[in-house]
């Protein structure tokens, strides 16, 4: 079969890696692809952020199925476009996406199904945010409702913090039109779980869980980004948590979306904080995660374009899925100045190096390549991931295979998977 995988960045370069590997694909594409992926696919020239543009690719390679990677083409109603076209698609339509497009919607959809979540409010305006922050205590959290490439989220100190940011962002100054609506949320403690389950609009299959580290510094400090690393482990979460997150989370969502007739099928991902009251929802994404998929990847032992063929044809079952027991760690490597302004064009050394290495997988999020060499074109450039029997090993892997690689203003994180081993 002809697979197109739709997007650009790391968790892409994963997804092709995967389905590479099913014995029922002939023929992989991806649009557009980077560097790195061009390796492993074809690479086709396309705009995600115009469905006339992935519309006119699907027309020319006519694939048998499409894997939507990043969350822009699901707002645009790729899903939605293609099915009618009468093309086989996973990911959630449109409006199911509102899920991860609209903070607001997600928040007030917890709320109606009674999902635990924050305290929060929705302001349309800086009035109503002035309003709004009697009833909360700092910090505070002000979140874009529209997407803002996992960039859209400030925690403010003060009330006097939170008040100036959610005003950049209402002024469309900060974010443009994703800030011009936005939710205030109380700050929760505790640590941080991405917990993934694929959802054929019934039943679910629930996907080994994982921790992101969205700071851009060490111990958690600086910016939020798009992920600097992620991390999967057996011990994670217990076999009695990872069920009571299926009843109490995954499952409201998926049957009360199609109880609103927005039926949810593709990645459902749950962005949670462990609390001391409990399991939080933080936010959800409708599509696989970025940089969790890379070592979720890793560790997945089963065809995952069986898995995707069953959501799709509504027969997902709790077997769709093997792991093996191994852990694995994703450290992304990312330009100077990242989450900020950045220079692309360097060029990236020793990943030959890193290729040879036991365990060790790099993907590629923002590179390009010109001759023979991979150059970097993106603020996260690599997501150098390892694979172990133990946690320690993995992550020892990681880094080992980072001290290969070389590129003008690199930066990391270096306890990507801290808090675990002093566990």
């Amino acid at each position: 079969m002809k697979v197109l995988v739709i997007g650009s960045g790391g968790r892409e370069h994963a997804l092709v890696w995967k389905l590479r590997q099913s014995p029922r694909v002939s023929k992989i594409y991806c649009a557009p692809g980077n560097g790195g992926i061009a390796e492993e696919a074809e690479c086709v020239a396309a705009d995600v952020k115009s469905l006339d543009s992935l519309t006119t690719v699907a027309n020319q390679i006519q694939p048998d199925l499409t894997v939507v990677g990043p969350e822009l083409p699901l707002m645009l109603g790729v899903v939605d476009e293609f099915t009618r076209r009468g093309w086989r698609t996973f990911g959630p339509t449109r409006a199911a996406a509102q899920l991860e497009t609209s903070k607001g919607f997600a928040k007030e959809f917890l709320q109606r199904h009674r999902i635990p979540t924050a305290h929060y409010a929705i302001c349309n305006s800086l009035d109503e945010v002035r309003s709004a922050l009697h009833h909360f205590h700092p910090p505070v959290v002000v979140k874009a409702d529209g997407l803002a490439a996992g960039k859209g989220v400030v925690i403010a100190k003060s009330k006097e913090e939170a008040a100036t940011v959610a005003g950049e962002m209402l002024s469309g100054k900060m974010l443009g039109e994703a800030g011009t609506r936005v939710v205030l949320e109380e700050f929760l403690t505790g640590d941080e779980l991405s917990f993934l389950v694929v959802s054929d609009g019934e039943r679910i299959a629930p996907l080994v869980a994982a921790q992101d580290h969205k700071r851009v510094g060490d111990g958690d400090t600086g910016p939020n980004t798009g992920g600097m690393g992620a991390y999967t482990t057996p011990a994670i979460i217990d076999d009695q948590m990872r069920d009571w997150l299926v009843t109490h989370v995954a499952r409201p969502v998926v049957a009360g979306m199609k109880a609103e007739g927005a039926e949810y099928k593709g990645v459902l991902y749950c962005g949670l904080m462990m609390t001391a009251r409990g399991p939080m929802v933080l936010e959800f994404n409708c599509r696989f995660g970025d940089p969790e998929t890379q070592p979720i990847l890793m560790r997945m032992e089963s065809d995952l374009v069986e898995a995707i063929e069953a959501s799709i044809d509504g027969r997902t079952s709790d077997g769709d899925f093997k792991w093996s027991t191994d852990s694995a760690v994703c450290v992304v490597m990312a330009s100077g100045g990242y989450p900020g302004s950045y220079e692309a064009g360097k060029k990236i050394i020793g990943l030959e190096e890193a290729a040879k290495m036991d365990g060790v997988k790099v993907f590629h999020a923002g590179t390009s390549r010109r001759d023979g060499s991979f150059y970097t074109s993106g603020g996260r450039v690599l997501g150098v991931t390892a694979r172990a029997a133990e946690l320690p090993q993995a992550v020892q892997g990681a880094y080992r295979a980072i001290t290969t690689i070389g590129f003008e203003g690199a930066h990391y994180r270096k306890d990507i998977a801290a808090r675990a081993l002093k566990r």
